[in-house]
Parts: structure tokens; sequence; C-alpha cells
């Protein structure tokens, strides 16, 4: 295994310890007190962190199996723990409630894990999106160039090909002019010809 592929499920593990560790937290972290707040803002952002980068690695599609999976794996350990140490853990007088407190932390703590999938999803198609529409304004401008060229060369091949039906018409009209000068001369030659013999046969 790589060093990439290392860092990248070291997130998935660190998400996973984050979410199971505040199994061990105060049973009263959902009171509103300033204590238990900002341990509460400090797990949440470390979740929110870890989905930013597992999004960033595996994907939306991937990384959102590989987190929702890794909820419901710490939810149901988290679970079988509060069952089985149940005074441990304080949850002896209402074992029910405090089940599903325990898995409402976890679902919780799993929900910021996608919330910042979804952050960085959101800001990744944005900044794709942008450098599509970029390459689209740079393909339509190279289009349009394209598209003059095109009509430059169409007109440079209609300019060529009049001047080539010019020239040709000037070579076929000077064909023409001396083939008629040649027939007027052997005409002339002829005739001059013909007096010539004619003369002799008066001598």
């Amino acid at each position: 295994m790589e060093k990439k592929d290392l860092i990248n499920y070291g997130a998935v593990i660190l998400l996973g310890i984050l979410i199971f560790a505040s199994d061990f937290l105060n049973t009263d972290l959902f009171n509103f007190g300033e204590q238990n707040f900002s341990v509460w803002f400090v797990l949440s952002i470390f979740c929110f962190s870890s989905g930013w980068y597992i999004n960033k690695s595996f994907g939306w599609n991937k990384g959102g199996k590989v987190v929702f999976s890794l909820i419901v794996a710490v939810t149901a350990i988290s679970i079988f723990l509060v069952t089985f140490f149940a005074d441990y853990f304080g949850a002896h007088e209402i074992l029910t409630e405090n089940l599903i407190l325990y898995s409402l932390r976890n679902i919780t703590l799993g929900s910021m894990a996608f919330f910042g999938m979804a952050v960085q999803e959101v800001i990744s198609t944005r900044r794709n999106t942008e450098l599509l529409e970029e390459k689209v304004e740079l393909l339509q401008k190279d289009s349009e160039l394209s598209k003059k060229e095109a009509d430059l060369i169409v007109e440079e091949a209609k300019v060529k090909a009049q001047k080539i039906i010019n020239d040709a018409e000037a070579k076929a009209k000077n064909i023409i002019l001396k083939k008629e000068r040649i027939e007027k001369e052997l005409k002339e030659f002829i005739q001059v010809e013909k007096e010539l013999i004619k003369r002799y046969e008066e001598k």
C-alpha cells in the first residue's frame, strides 16, 4: 500500500476514532454549557475536516459509502459497549434512552462528516464548472478564429481560382490570335504562290 493510500485511509480511521471517542464523554454533552459546547464544537470541526478530506480522496460516491458504513459500524459497537458496560457509561438506569443518546451522538458527528464532504463537493464542482466555462469560452474563441481563418482561406482560394481562370482565358485568346495570324499568313503565302505560278505560266 502506498503512502498516499495510508493517509487517505488514515482520515477514515481518524473519523471513526472521533465518533467512537464521543461515547466516552459526559452523557450531559448535549446540555447547553460553555465547556460542553466547546468539546462538541471541536469534535464537529474535526469530523467536518475528516469528511472534507475523505471526499477529496475517495470522491462523493465511494467516500459516502465509506462514511455511512463507518457510522453504522461505530454505532453498533457503541450500542454493544453501552449495553454490556452500562455501569461504566452510567446507562444502568434508563438504558433505552441512553442507547438512543449515544447513537444520536455518533450519527450527528457522522452527519458533520457528510456535511464536510458536501461542502468540499460543492466547492470542487464549482471550481470544475468555472474551469469548464473558461474552456468553453476559449473553444468558442478558437472556433471564431478558425471560422475567420477558414473564410480567409476560402476567399484566397476564390482569388487564386479567378486568377487561374483569367490566365487560362488569356492563354486561350493568345492561342486563338496566333492561330488566326498563322491562318492569315498561310492564306497570304498561298495567294502569293498562286500569283507567281500564274505569272510563270504566262511567260
